[in-house]
């Protein structure tokens, strides 16, 4: 796994997520319908920049309580964050809820947890389970989560480093994550150096198409034109 590095991350965090989809679409054209969320997430704090970050992975269930009880509960929970904490960093947990229908139903995430992780330099969480505790969660920790809900009910982590599925996004260990009020994306580590000089270019032809749209005079003729002048950046 490449390093991500404190220059490729503020790079990165420069653009928002949209963007980043939009320079993949470039780099790794054959993965245009695949590496994102598609399905919607509520984004607990909108104002923080991007969040660039190494993905950590678990499961979760909190409809009833764990099969597993006193110390081979606690030693999975000690394992848990032992995970989080040696791995990279900055890094981002992604979190698939196993309770289907009810997945939500009681949240692994609030003001103690958020700063637990925070602590140990995950700067963020995105979860197709629920959230709580919003005014209180550690500050610079970002949220993406399903909803949002009062309790606990009998959450506790299931399984972590494995392939998990959140929001129809596929996450594996390691991948590195671009997230924001939009949702999150997957950038593959072989292009992630390239992304800042496509999303550029898309920009440049971008610009092209909207100052043409805020002219007295445009039409359809000078939309054809625009159309092509920015075809011609590359």
């Amino acid at each position: 796994m490449p390093q991500l590095d404190a220059s490729l991350r503020q790079t990165l965090q420069n653009f928002d997520t949209p963007t980043i989809c939009n320079a993949l679409e470039l780099l790794v054209p054959q993965r245009r319908g695949s590496g994102f969320t598609v399905k919607p997430l509520l984004c607990a704090r909108p104002t923080l920049p991007p969040l660039v970050a190494v993905a950590r992975t678990a499961t979760i269930r909190s409809m009833h309580p764990s099969d597993i009880t006193g110390a081979a509960a606690r030693q999975l929970s000690d394992a848990y964050y032992t995970y989080i904490a040696n791995g990279p960093t900055p890094s981002v947990v992604v979190i698939q809820d196993l309770d289907g229908a009810n997945a939500g139903y009681g949240s692994f995430w609030g003001e103690v947890n958020s700063h637990v992780h925070r602590g140990l330099r995950c700067n963020g969480v995105i979860t197709d389970g629920s959230v709580r505790d919003l005014p209180a969660l550690a500050e610079g920790f970002q949220i993406l989560a399903d909803r949002v809900g009062p309790s606990h009910a009998f959450v506790h982590v299931v399984d972590f480093g494995k392939p998990v599925s959140v929001a129809g996004m596929n996450v594996r260990d390691g991948d590195l994550i671009h997230a924001d009020q939009h949702g999150a994306v997957i950038i593959p580590w072989a292009v992630a150096s390239e992304v800042q000089a496509a999303a550029e270019r898309i920009a440049r032809r971008e610009h092209i198409i909207i100052e043409a749209s805020k002219q007295a005079d445009f039409d359809i003729t000078r939309l054809l034109k625009a159309f092509g002048d920015s075809a011609q950046i590359h």
